[in-house]
Order: structure tokens, then C-alpha cells, then sequence
């Protein structure tokens, strides 16, 4: 039984429950109703009942100070205002679905507040569906302080954010998204909470771990029970409750506990085994044993960005000094074997190794990208790859994330040759939002195009309203071509790839130039499929082996041969 939030009573009411170890005592307000005095059931937990029928607003009073639940599933009046006693029984249209194998998963990642919501991904469904992907992948939908947000911020993992859509909204979402044959993954935040309505530390210091650091504060102390269950019967909510089909877990480095994310696994896998459900990681240490069989299907691969990163625009700053020696031998690396790093001293870790041997784990252990919302919009002015490099090596690096075997993500706009932006943006007031606002202008005041004060105040504010605007995805003056193009690459790895990549592995890669590279991986029916591409500033000639499945004649080739 979930332990978090509100659950109906066999007599009638509502009981609460609130984990509050540093609290002497705490009263439940219930809207139009006598406070109600809750009583210590033990290990720091609080409870009360009350009649509470859904659309019931309530709150928690600790001292002088009204908190919403930690655990709300609805807010109403943003993250300070009252949680709201919710109702089941979504009328679902799909409830035979099961979801899709991990192998044919093609994913392109959304924000949510910047498509007009849950009602208006619903209305892109068609659109994706027909361009080849198979899955999408939100942002955070958990509550965050404003009206405007990555999600990142969040600090009521529960609770869906009021501007982009009811529950029902969002289970509506998924439902039309399972009548195209997609898959809905979401993207939680189980590392920090964010600076705006987190009062976890006014009755539950022990939800975080002071001694550990992380790059938002004191770290979630997972070794506390309640804080790990605060977390897993998050992930089982998303997964039961909306019927999301899978779950990228956020920078799970600054967790530091491997052990709190096998069992999250292990209970995730345990509670839904009649379905398909997909576990993915960020984890900035490439640790491959939480990629092993029955834990995690697949960890986003920096790598493979980083280094196509570097092959593609030249930028060698930051963590990209990391791939900037010998690119196209650590790219051949990458396809080969998944991690560039796999123990190896880092630079941008100050020395430090980096990384686990990953050559023992499928190709499909590992999700691919050109794009996405932190490379993308961590950029200072939230440049696309479009506006940094040549259509036609573009157009190559492209070839070669559809047609490889590792999983490809796209990032939201990419598909159609946006050259929009897509920066930082926040929705903070007064102290906190000047803060955020110098903060990000300092934090690229090391590299030499903004070293001069007069470049880094043209970086934009992040609390504007415009920078929000500027930040929706419009198609590019291509668009029609780009999506051609998507389309018939797409088309291709489902026909050609997808039926045999369960079980592929890899043959070899090698560098054939400064920037060119040829790849080869053995498909499940014994067939080689290949690729070469060539991301250099004049390509040499291609090879030209049997079975051509596409190429575009100068940068890169495709073929499967028997």
C-alpha cells in the first residue's frame, strides 16, 4: 500500500497520512471543516481521517505555517496554495494495451508547457505516428514553483502541473498517444528538489542527507524508508495510475546510492510484469552494472552526443575538451561498445575516472541523441545543431542516429528543421529569480565569447515571459524536407532493422579519416548491417559494399548485407 498522500477508508473517509519526524505536532486543515489534530502513529508518520470526498481541498499546519502534501496529486493554486483530494475511474478507450518491446523504440522528447499542454502533444499524435516515432517522452510534469518551467524544479513529484492539464488531461494523453501505437515515457527527478515551495526541511530534515552534496543541495537521503518509499510509489503512481510506459530517472550520480536504484527496479519489476515497461537512466558515471538483465533497459549515452558534438561544430569548451583528441576513434568507440568512457581519467572530472567497461551490453542498452533539453538549452543563447553546422553533415549525423542499433531520441523540433531556440526558463519572483538570472550569466563567464560583461547581459533572462515564447518549437524553412527525410530513414529502420535488433551486437568500427567512420553490427538473422559516414571538412570517397539501403553519395552510407 502507497503510504504517501490520501487514501479512502473503509468507513467512508479520507485518511492522511504526512511523514513529519521533526514536527511536535501537525493539524489537518480540511477547506469549510473544524481542524483536526493528527495523531503519531510511529517511525515520525502522522495520520488523521476525515470526510473528504474528491475535489476536497486540504493542507497540512506545522507551527504558524500551512504546507501542502508532500504527496498531493493535485494542486490547487500552485505549489503554495491547497492539495486536492482526487477521484479514479478514467474511462480508458486502449485498456487492452501493453505497451511495445524496447527494441523498437523510437523517441522524441517534449516539453509539455511549450506545446500548449497535454491537449496539445494530443493533437501532434497523428503527426509523430506518421513520421515513425514510437514513443515520446515528457519533461517533468511534477509541480514547480510559477506557471512557467523545464520541470526540473519540481518539488510535488505527485502532483501534475495545473498549467499543463488536469490528471484526466494527462491520462487522456496517454490513452490517444496507446490509439497511435505510442508509447508515453516521462521524465522524473528523484535527485533534488527544487528552491521554490520545498518545506521538506521544516518537519522532515531527514529526507535529505546533509553530508552529501549534490549540485542542488543535501542529496535525498534514500536510506531513510520513508524517503525511499516516497520515491518508488512515485514511480509505481506514474506507471499504475496514468499507465506511463516508461520513466527516464534524472542524473541518478546524485543519488549516490546503486543499491536504492536495483531495488526501484526490482519493485518496479516485480509489480507490473504483464506489461511492457521501460526503465532508462542519466547517470553521469556510466556505470553499466545498473544496465544488467531485469534492472534498467538503457542509460542516455552523453557520449554519443559529446563526441558527434565536437565532429559537427568543432566546440571544444567545457565537457567537450573530454572528446575533442582523436573524435573519430572514440565515435568508432562509442558504436562499438556504447561508453567512450569505461575508466578512463575525464578532464572535465578534474582527472578523475569516468566510467564501467560497457562492450559486454547490447547496442539497444543505449539511448542516442544529436539533441536535447540540457544540450540544447544549456547553451547560452539555446542554439540548435542546425544553426552550428552544414545541412549535409547534419543531415549524415542524422542518418547515422536513425539507422544505428542503439535506441534514437530526437529532441522536439528537430524533425522539422526548427531553428527556433529553446532556452533555460524559469518562473521565479524577487530574491530567487535575481539569483537564477546572475547565477546563469556567471556560469559562462569562462568562456571567451561571453568573458565580456556586456555579452553575458544579452544572455536571456530566464524569468522573462518571452523567453518561454521564443522557446516553442516552429517549423524551419525546410521543415517539408527535413520531415522526408525522417520519415524515410524511419521507415527504413523499421522494415529493415527493428524486425532483427533484438539480440544484434557488434562486429567492429574503425576511424577512416579525421572525422569519418565505419561501423559494423551482426542483426539477430546473421545479416551485417553497416554504416560509414564522414562528418569531415572535404569527405572522401564512400565505400561502396553490397546491399545500399541508403546514402546520399558524399557523406554517409547504409548498407545490410547477408
Amino acid at each position: 500500500m502507497i503510504g504517501w498522500g490520501p487514501q479512502p477508508d473503509a468507513d467512508g473517509t479520507t485518511r492522511f497520512r504526512l511523514w513529519a519526524p521533526d514536527a511536535d505536532a501537525v493539524t489537518l486543515e480540511v477547506e469549510g471543516a473544524a481542524p483536526v489534530a493528527m495523531t503519531a502513529t510511529g517511525e515520525g508518520w502522522m495520520a488523521a481521517n476525515a470526510p473528504s470526498p474528491p475535489g476536497t481541498r486540504y493542507r497540512f499546519r506545522i507551527g504558524d505555517t500551512a504546507v501542502p502534501d508532500p504527496a498531493s496529486r493535485v494542486q490547487s493554486g500552485g505549489v503554495h496554495g491547497w492539495s486536492v483530494v482526487t477521484a479514479s475511474g478514467f474511462d480508458w478507450r486502449h485498456d487492452d494495451w501493453r505497451g511495445r518491446q524496447w527494441h523498437e523504440t523510437v523517441l522524441i522528447e517534449l516539453h509539455p508547457g511549450t506545446m500548449g499542454g497535454f491537449a496539445g502533444i494530443a493533437r501532434q499524435l497523428a503527426s509523430l505516428a506518421q513520421l515513425g516515432i514510437t514513443a515520446i517522452e515528457l519533461m517533468p510534469v511534477g509541480a514547480f514553483g510559477g506557471t512557467r518551467g523545464w520541470g526540473y524544479d519540481g518539488v510535488l513529484p505527485y502532483a501534475v502541473q495545473e498549467d499543463y492539464g488536469s490528471p484526466d488531461d494527462l491520462r487522456a494523453l496517454v490513452d490517444a498517444a496507446h490509439g497511435h501505437g505510442i508509447s508515453v515515457f516521462l521524465d522524473v527527478v528523484y535527485n533534488h528538489f527544487g528552491p521554490d515551495g520545498n518545506y521538506l526541511n521544516l518537519y522532515a530534515a531527514r529526507f535529505f542527507d546533509a553530508d552529501v552534496d549534490t549540485p542542488w543541495g543535501g542529496a535525498v537521503a534514500v536510506a531513510e524508508e520513508a524517503v525511499a518509499r516516497f520515491f518508488i510509489d512515485n514511480a509505481l503512481m506514474w506507471l499504475r495510475d496514468y499507465r506511463i510506459d516508461g520513466l527516464r530517472f534524472d542524473a541518478v550520480h546524485a543519488i549516490r546510492s546503486p543499491a536504492f536504484l536495483d531495488r526501484m527496479a526490482r519493485e518496479i519489476r516485480a509489480a507490473l510484469p504483464d506489461r511492457h515497461v521501460h526503465l532508462v537512466l542519466e547517470n553521469e558515471e556510466n556505470d553499466a552494472a545498473r544496465l544488467a538483465r531485469g534492472g534498467y533497459d538503457a542509460q542516455w549515452n552523453d557520449d554519443f552526443h559529446n563526441v558527434l558534438h565536437v565532429l559537427l561544430t568543432g566546440e571544444r569548451d567545457s565537457y567537450y575538451a573530454d572528446f575533442a583528441d582523436r573524435p573519430a576513434q572514440r565515435l568508432a568507440r562509442c558504436l562499438t561498445e556504447g561508453f567512450i568512457y569505461q575508466g578512463e581519467g575525464s578532464a572535465n572530472h578534474d582527472g578523475a575516472s569516468r566510467g564501467t567497461p560497457s562492450a559486454h551490453l547490447p547496442p539497444t542498452a543505449f539511448v542516442a541523441f544529436l539533441q536535447n533539453h540540457d544540450q540544447v538549452g544549456n547553451r547560452a543563447m539555446g542554439e540548435r545543431l542546425i544553426s552550428l553546422t552544414d545541412p549535409a553533415r547534419l543531415r549524415a549525423a542524422t542518418a547515422l542516429l536513425l539507422l544505428s542499433p542503439q535506441i534514437p531520441m530526437l529532441f522536439m523540433g528537430e524533425e522539422q528543421g526548427s531553428e527556433t531556440p529553446f532556452l533555460f526558463f524559469t518562473d521565479f519572483h524577487d530574491e530567487l529569480a535575481n539569483a537564477v538570472r546572475e547565477g546563469r550569466r556567471r556560469e559562462f563567464a569562462r568562456f571567451a565569447a561571453f568573458a565580456d560583461p556586456d555579452a553575458r547581459a544579452a544572455i536571456p533572462d530566464p524569468n522573462a515571459a518571452a523567453t518561454f515564447d521564443a522557446s516553442r518549437a516552429t517549423p524551419g524553412p525546410a521543415a517539408d524536407d527535413w520531415r522526408t527525410f525522417y520519415r524515410h530513414l524511419l521507415a527504413l529502420r523499421h522494415t529493415r532493422i527493428v524486425p532483427h535488433l533484438a539480440g544484434a551486437t557488434a562486429l567492429d568500427a574503425s576511424a577512416t579519416g579525421d572525422a569519418a567512420v565505419t561501423a559494423r553490427w551482426r542483426l539477430a538473422d546473421g545479416s551485417t548491417l553497416g554504416f560509414a559516414v564522414d562528418l569531415g571538412d572535404v569527405p572522401a570517397p564512400l565505400p561502396t559494399p553490397p546491399g545500399v539501403i541508403v546514402t546520399d553519395s558524399t557523406r554517409f552510407v547504409a548498407w545490410i548485407a547477408p
